[in-house]
């Protein structure tokens, strides 16, 4: 995939780019979107990634945007790690980042679209539900997110 940092007129080690969730009270959750950004760190050519959570816990979208400011980010992209657009989506994160970035007026953000209907999610989709009943039937491990619960059990 070619990336679009000349369309912004900037080098891509100028460009941030933060993955926020919706964040929670479980530990086990908010510790979910780090590995999902240090997997996205490791198949992408993006330099600057940070995690963010919308609410409720810590980094926020103001961290995560100054953490990008703080590595030299002169746009900063902000990816709704959601499965479909909603008023988080279309008023609370742009609110959010908006804010974040009045403290660094030299900065753009750009609030993309969520995950949504993406071809390749149906693939995902798949591949998890074969994942959950091979394991539901003793027949392959775990997934990573099953793996420490009681999750995919055939009752």
């Amino acid at each position: 995939m070619i990336l679009d940092a000349e369309n912004l007129g900037i080098s891509r080690d100028e460009i941030g780019v933060i993955l926020v969730d919706h964040g929670s009270r479980l530990e086990a959750s908010n510790n979910l979107l780090l590995e999902v950004v240090k997997a996205f760190r490791s198949h992408t050519q993006w330099q600057i990634i940070e995690p963010a959570h919308m609410e409720l816990a810590e980094p926020s979208i103001g961290t995560a945007f100054a953490n990008c400011a703080n590595q030299g980010a002169k746009v900063v992209i902000v990816f709704p790690y959601f499965l479909a657009p909603g008023r988080h989506w279309s008023q609370d994160i742009p609110a959010l980042a908006a804010q974040a970035c009045q403290t660094y007026p030299d900065i753009k953000h750009l609030v993309t679209a969520p995950l949504g209907l993406h071809e390749l999610m149906f693939q995902i989709i798949n591949e998890r539900i074969s994942t959950c009943i091979q394991h539901a039937t003793s027949a392959g491990p775990a997934c990573e997110i099953c793996k420490d619960s009681d999750g995919c059990t055939l009752r």
